[in-house]
């Protein structure tokens, strides 16, 4: 989430419509001086929420910076911390404004519940919308995402969604992004990756297959890892042997962060940006599809079994100073 282009957008947008009618050569002057200075435009509740938010997620990245440099108790003392302190500004803003909904998605993201509390409450907020809101609809430009104002609920919906993943209700999943899709097309919050997981671990070929062919059949991490778990639940092992070996070939660190996840830290409010290929890429994606590979019990030790996937993880390690884990011992 880019919170601060985000808020200087709403804010000149807001001012806009109190002028009246601008050239687009004088929104852009406006837009210019929003950023310059965006408390200055400040002047309804709706946005001074928004800002508590802006500030408190600015704080909160702020405090990550020497993360690498603790150890694991300091580690969580400090997230526990920050994640306090997270939702206490999402309190204070809510405070200001009921209805600031990336507060209500934040402060339920930092409160550390379980998935499954985490599952329900991020639901009634999102029910709670559309009953007093009505759907998001789609604008003229065609993308939800379009709408600054609209991004929030959609942030929600995303959430919901992944953690419908974790919670084993992957049909919810699959629906709410299709549902995204549908609305916000290009698909800026990556619903496309959670659908294609969801996908198959319901081994619904035909859908994964018009997901895939929507997306020009380019494929990424996410795709190339549902692509072998679906192949392999559908007991079509040639197929899935295939795309294991694209997953570890096209995905930088693939094979290693399938064998040696590594930890990931709660997504607030979304999905982390990523370069294309990258090996932070290939951990987002194994991050997200943990629950499903530790519902698949065979899939793991079926991949250590193909030809070269075991020392491909190997020798990523030993060349990226990684540790290898054994984790029988």
């Amino acid at each position: 989430m880019d919170a601060r282009k985000e808020q200087v957008r709403r804010l000149a947008l807001k001012r806009r419509r109190k002028l009246g009618s601008l050239s687009d050569e004088a929104f852009e002057e406006l837009e210019l001086a929003v950023r310059e200075d965006p408390q200055r435009f400040v002047d309804d509740e709706e946005e001074q929420a928004f800002s508590l938010v802006v500030q408190a997620l600015d704080r909160y990245e702020l405090s990550r910076r020497d993360d690498d440099l603790l150890d694991d108790e300091q580690f969580a003392q400090k997230r526990e911390q920050r994640n306090a302190a997270l939702v206490a500004a999402c309190n204070q803003a809510l405070a200001t404004y009921d209805g600031c909904v990336d507060a209500l998605t934040l402060r339920l993201l930092a409160l550390d519940l379980s998935q499954a509390e985490l599952f329900d409450q991020l639901l009634e907020v999102h029910e709670s919308l559309l009953t007093n809101n009505g759907s998001i609809q789609i604008p003229a430009a065609g993308d939800a995402w379009a709408d600054v104002f609209v991004r929030p609920r959609l942030r929600l919906q995303a959430a919901v969604a992944r953690t419908g993943i974790n919670t084993s209700r992957f049909r919810m999943a699959c629906d709410l992004c299709t549902d995204l899709l549908t609305r916000a097309p290009l698909d800026a919050l990556g619903a496309r990756f959670t659908c294609a997981l969801a996908m198959a671990r319901l081994e619904d070929e035909k859908g994964f297959d018009w997901l895939d062919s929507r997306e020009g059949r380019h494929g990424n991490a996410w795709f190339h890892l549902s692509r072998a778990i679906l192949m392999y639940k559908l007991g079509r092992v040639p197929a899935a042997r295939r795309a294991l070996r694209g997953f570890d070939q096209l995905c930088t660190g693939g094979a290693y962060l399938l064998l040696q996840p590594m930890y990931v830290d709660t997504y607030l409010p979304d999905r982390p940006a990523f370069e294309p290929g990258s090996f932070q890429e290939s951990m987002l994606c194994i991050h997200e599809a943990d629950p499903i590979i530790a519902d698949i019990p065979d899939f793991a030790a079926w991949t250590c079994n193909q030809q070269g996937f075991l020392a491909s993880a190997q020798d990523f390690c030993a060349r990226n100073g990684f540790e290898w884990r054994n984790w029988d011992e």
